[in-house]
């Protein structure tokens, strides 16, 4: 899947400061039950165009096997995503009053999503991308 993009992206701009927010955890969970996990962390743009399936730090066993592609074909119709930003790490702990920002969307069957998230210590601001 080399230059390609996964059917759910998002960017972060750190509107603080007026650039790409580099480096935050971002989890993605949606699907039908059981809901399926995803992670990845912002690139030097900001930007996760790629998703790897989470494997919980506390769990013991193997590593899912799944891609964020296969789990939204098995979708009929429509489905409901979470993005789960960890924005009180990448600021530090007391630097923010949001220390994790939660945008819940539905997802449409062949769709592409791009989820921009503009976000400063005390504020943030989300939409639908192109």
């Amino acid at each position: 899947m080399a230059g390609e993009k996964d059917p759910i992206t998002c960017h972060v701009l750190d509107t603080s400061v007026g650039k790409p927010a580099k480096g935050i955890r971002v989890k993605l969970e949606g699907g039908h039950a059981p809901l399926k996990t995803f992670e990845s962390q912002t690139d030097d743009d900001g930007r996760i165009k790629t998703w790897l399936p989470y494997s919980s730090a506390h769990e013991a066993g193997d590593v899912p096997t799944y891609a964020l592609e296969d789990v939204l074909s098995e979708v009929d119709d429509k489905s409901t995503w979470t993005l789960r930003f960890d924005t009180g790490s990448y600021f530090g702990e007391g630097n923010t009053f949001f220390p994790e920002v939660v945008v819940t969307f539905v997802v449409d069957k062949g769709q592409h999503y791009h989820v921009p998230l503009l976000l400063a210590p005390y504020s943030y601001s989300t939409y639908r991308g192109s």
